[in-house]
């Protein structure tokens, strides 16, 4: 009995996407993920180390997030510009810095100077990523890539996230808080090496086939700052910094500081509107309604999942007393079905299905929460974050693809860092709504307040995607 030829379609797309290929991208998207929750479990003994309040160490969870959530988009805006390869090793450069700095660091400062390094460092991997796969789809006569590549890339860079809690009780209890820096070496290193010696070389001059539109380089300093808009960069990094602040701040209002933010925005739309080469495109998210939604949907599902992962993991620890190891593996299963689901979603391109699933599952998870008190069964517990696991395995697979089919190939770099940006802004959200829910005591009611809020904001998503037509008549993409 002969086997099935294979088509040649797919035996194109199969040698055009190789292995060799897609785990440098893949090995260097997990160390951003892993990095946004590996440190939780090393706050208390690194406070202890450098003698400071263990309040004060929060400021190495809003670090990373600040540099994410302005590098991301910043790191799109690069590979569009320099070229995806070269950005993706610089980025990766700058991880192994962080966590050499972080690993060797003697007092509170280092340490935050090595988690900005590791958040910018990693966020410029995705979009370069990102950018990578559209030019090579393209540069293979492919209309896109295959659903596993885009799969992998998400499990890899997102999906992974609720590994950083059980990988770092694990790291702290056995080698010391240290060990959450220094992980990233052997995994900088591993990336650098493959993608160095398996991702080609980014064409030296412009070529159509590759570039969307073509990209000439300017020769200029004053040039190259106009094509980057270093006013807008500037002025988005500025407007988000005085956001994060004032939202972790919370409770305590500094109104000063929105005020801030909001100015330095006006500002910022102001300019991107008159810019020839804007950053943040203030015109596409208006002439592209649908990509903007993309970028809410994903934001409010980041609300909720993220919620989940330190709101509950919190909760677990006060109202149950389970130590933060404990509560880390108990998410676990959470993370493992994520990326069972992402896979079949993500190779059939679906889109329509996953993202009402997603709403629906979001909605559903978040009224159990309202269930959960301090005797309730671990089994019931898990039940839930899987319920949740499910939400993450959907919205981002569905939304990644839904985002690569909405944008061009200038622009997929910087778009896809906004992608992630969005993400974070859901996570810093989270972070203010458990700050300031949890602030004098960590107990069922309180939590179930918390259940109320993402009951209410996975409605909102709801209709979000049930009222998005261009999604409802679109099964694939």
């Amino acid at each position: 009995m002969t086997a099935a030829p294979v088509p040649p379609a797919a035996s194109h797309a199969a040698s055009a996407f190789s292995w060799r290929f897609v785990m440098p991208l893949f090995t260097g998207s997990a160390i951003n993920a892993i990095n946004t929750s590996l440190i939780a479990t090393a706050l208390v003994p690194i406070a202890a180390a450098v003698h400071v309040p263990v309040g004060r160490t929060a400021v190495l969870v809003s670090a990373l997030y600040l540099a994410c959530a302005i590098a991301q988009p910043v790191g799109g805006k690069l590979a569009e510009e320099f070229g995806p390869r070269r950005v993706f090793l610089a980025g990766v450069l700058i991880v192994l810095a962080g966590g050499v700095v972080g690993g060797l660091g003697e007092g509170l400062t280092a340490l935050v100077v090595a988690r900005v390094l590791i958040g910018v460092g990693s966020s410029a991997v995705y979009p370069s990523a990102m950018l990578l796969i559209r030019r090579r789809a393209a540069a293979a006569g492919l209309d896109a890539p295959p659903g596993g590549v885009l799969g992998g890339l998400m499990i890899a860079g997102a999906a992974t996230s609720a590994l950083g809690l059980p990988i770092g009780g694990l790291l702290v209890d056995v080698w010391g808080w240290r060990t959450t820096f220094l992980i990233n070496l052997p995994f900088a290193l591993l990336a650098l090496a493959m993608a160095f010696c398996w991702i080609p070389a980014d064409p030296p001059v412009a070529d159509p086939a590759v570039a969307d539109p073509p990209v000439t380089r300017p020769r200029t300093l004053r040039r190259l700052a106009a094509r980057l808009d270093v006013v807008g960069i500037v002025g988005f990094g500025g407007a988000i910094a005085a956001l994060l602040v004032f939202l972790t701040g919370l409770p305590q209002a500094h109104w000063s500081v929105l005020g801030l933010a909001v100015v330095i925005g006006g500002g910022l739309v102001w300019w991107e509107l008159r810019a020839h080469r804007p950053f943040f495109d203030v015109r596409l998210l208006v002439r592209n309604p649908a990509l903007t939604r993309t970028y809410l949907r994903f934001a409010l599902a980041g609300l909720c999942v993220y919620t989940v992962l330190y709101g509950l993991t919190q909760w677990l620890q006060a109202g149950r007393s389970m130590s933060s190891q404990e509560a880390g593996l108990l998410l676990l299963p959470m993370s493992a079905l994520s990326a069972l689901i992402a896979r079949p979603v993500s190779q059939r391109n679906l889109v329509r299905t996953p993202l009402i699933v997603a709403a629906v599952s979001c909605l559903a998870a978040s009224a159990g929460v309202l269930a959960l008190t301090a005797s309730t069964p671990i089994v019931w517990i898990v039940a839930i974050t899987l319920v949740f696991g499910v939400t993450l395995g959907t919205t981002i697979s569905a939304n990644q693809t839904t985002l690569y089919t909405q944008v061009g190939a200038g622009e997929i770099g910087t778009a896809a860092g906004l992608f992630r940006t969005f993400g974070f802004l859901g996570s810093i959200a989270s972070s203010a709504l458990i700050s300031v829910v949890f602030h004098t005591q960590v107990n069922d009611h309180r939590l179930h307040l918390i259940a109320l809020i993402m009951v209410t904001v996975s409605v909102l998503g709801l209709l979000v995607v049930v009222t998005d037509r261009t999604v409802m008549a679109r099964a694939r993409a």
